[in-house]
């Protein structure tokens, strides 16, 4: 945990010291945190604070039910919590996560129990199309519920690609004209797309953004078709992380990588880069940040935006924030662990 005080930003303090942590989530509605941990030898297991860390509460890791199966012959069972969101501000007590092997959970009493979202488990497209892209097995990486309506809700699942429910999960729809899936013979199939991660913009919700496997798709018209805003230089292309600008929804910032057979940073020199127009053009941002002998990768649920604070942390260890929309960074610190996920809260 970084504070922000008088004299600048300050480590104040960590927690679950020494455990694998995959990912954080702070619940607005309750001023609540959660926290996933992928234990090696316990599994997946799920904790809540309501104090900002002071006291921790383990609740129940949401089950498979008994008898499902990932595909014939192989049992379904938790092996990653790979997202988690809150329900809409009249969804008191409702909870979502997302996970390996590609299971939506919901919960109704504040994650004191969970339910497999049952309509999107037996998406007739799933036994042939969802695969894993990087794990084993298709996982939900991203979950956005528009502010608007709670009942419309998008998931994003890598790899199939993003599915949207209008009816509070009843069904569930793919929504990937216009994405590329350039490793499979037909690059422009409905399922079997890799999103690695997206967004809604909360001012405009009918603009979404993901960063893709295969570049970078904006949406103007709430993911019935996308737009490719991939870098015609290149250089913001393949990456994992995504932020946007929730008032402005030509706004969006990524962290871009070699590519998918070399995930270390452009040239070993890390940098950020900014839209201010959609996607037609991208600016590096690169002030305070390591320009050589770099090798600093970015996840997925490792870059956060809050006003104009953007903060991202690495597989190497850094953390770096920026307080200019990302003109400028400085480095708080050089000696995490591998970085899974940072909030802004």
């Amino acid at each position: 945990l970084f504070r922000k005080t008088a004299r600048g930003w300050k480590y104040e303090r960590d927690f679950f010291r020494g455990l694998p942590v995959s990912l954080t989530c702070p619940d607005a509605r309750t001023g609540q945190w959660w926290v996933a941990i992928a234990h090696k030898h316990w599994g997946q297991k799920l904790h809540i604070s309501a104090d900002e860390g002071q006291s921790w509460r383990e609740l129940p890791a949401p089950k498979y039910p008994r008898g499902e199966e990932v595909k014939p012959g192989v049992p379904a069972s938790l092996r990653l919590i790979w997202a988690m969101a809150p329900g809409g501000a009249d969804q008191p007590g409702r909870f979502y996560i997302g996970t390996e092997p590609g299971g939506l959970f919901r919960s109704q009493d504040g994650g004191q129990s969970f339910e497999l979202v049952e309509s999107l488990w037996r998406h007739p497209s799933r036994p042939e199309h969802w695969f894993g892209g990087g794990r084993d097995h298709a996982g939900i990486h991203s979950i956005v519920v528009d502010p608007r309506d709670s009942r419309h809700v998008y998931v994003a699942v890598s790899c199939a690609g993003v599915f949207e429910t209008t009816d509070d999960g009843q069904s569930w729809h793919p929504r990937n004209k216009g994405l590329r899936a350039d490793y499979l013979p037909n690059p422009y199939v409905e399922v079997g797309h890799d999103p690695h991660l997206l967004l809604q913009c909360r001012a405009h919700p009918l603009h979404l953004w993901q960063q893709n496997h295969c570049g970078i798709f904006r949406s103007e018209d709430g993911g019935q078709s996308w737009i490719d805003v991939t870098d015609p230089n290149g250089l913001a292309n393949y990456g994992f992380a995504l932020a946007i600008d929730d008032d402005r929804p030509q706004r969006a910032w990524v962290i871009p990588a070699a590519s998918d057979r070399m995930r270390i940073a452009v040239d070993c020199a890390l940098c950020v880069c900014r839209t201010e127009d959609g996607g037609k053009s991208w600016q590096a941002l690169r002030q305070g940040l390591p320009q050589q002998a770099a090798y600093d990768i970015v996840f997925r649920h490792a870059l956060a935006r809050k006003g104009s604070t953007l903060a991202f942390g690495t597989t190497t260890g850094n953390v770096y924030l920026s307080e200019n929309d990302g003109d400028s960074w400085i480095c708080l610190s050089h000696n995490l662990p591998i970085v899974n996920a940072v909030c802004l809260v």
